[in-house]
């Protein structure tokens, strides 16, 4: 091909990009105006409406606790129910909790605007609980308030317990007798047990289950 027929072609391809579209074409594509206008027409879906009234809470800091964050939260909206989760042991706050409102509309509010609030040099985390993920036993007590229990009392009384079956001199004739035989009882009816089961075997008797009455001693009369 000569340096005229690559001319020539260069000519035909430039007049054919110039020339405007023919008769019949484009009629497929439509107006930017008319699209817009389609756009424009086009609903929005609408988000569901929320029904968790139920939050949870964070990064609780400490001394942020239920009284305080019943005040806090009621510039909202009515507060129902709070908890905060505890230590069963100390009673210490876990730093997390969940707060009830009355309106699931207030739930939402509060969810949106106090998320990631500082609030004492912590970062509040609050979202929205759904209804049907709501444990049944979360509210389980919650009127009653948080009541510690009392591990010292416990370890006392046991204390003392042993301590009563092991000083016999604290203890009277009568109480003896009557430990005795409540050893003797629990004794016979472990013996029972075995014998029940099918088990060949002799227990040992127990010592000192069986007391010498106590002598009388005379004294001369001068």
């Amino acid at each position: 091909m000569g340096l005229r027929d690559k001319k020539r072609n260069q000519r035909r391809v430039l007049s054919r990009r110039s020339a405007g579209p023919k008769t019949g074409e484009g009629k497929d594509f439509l107006p930017l105006e008319g699209k817009e206008q389609r756009v424009r027409e086009k609903k929005q879906p609408e988000e569901p409406e929320s029904t968790a009234s139920v939050l949870y809470i964070g990064h609780i800091p400490h001394g942020f606790y239920e009284d305080q964050m019943q005040g806090f939260f009621q510039q909202f909206g009515a507060v129902k129910r709070v908890r905060v989760a505890r230590n069963r042991k100390t009673g210490k706050s876990k730093h997390y909790g969940f707060i009830e409102f009355e309106n699931p509309e207030v739930a939402k509010i509060v969810a949106d605007e106090m998320n990631n609030y500082l609030l004492f040099e912590h970062t509040l985390q609050i979202a929205p609980v759904p209804p049907e993920k709501v444990h049944a036993k979360l509210w389980k007590g919650v009127r009653k308030g948080f009541i510690p229990v009392d591990r010292v009392a416990i370890e006392r009384k046991r204390l003392s317990k042993i301590n009563k079956l092991l000083c016999y001199q604290d203890k009277t004739v009568e109480e003896h007798k009557k430990m005795l035989e409540e050893i003797v009882k629990r004794d016979e009816k472990r013996r029972k047990r075995i014998k029940a089961a099918g088990i060949d075997y002799e227990c040992p008797a127990l010592i000192g289950s069986v007391q010498p009455s106590a002598k009388k001693i005379k004294f001369d009369e001068d």
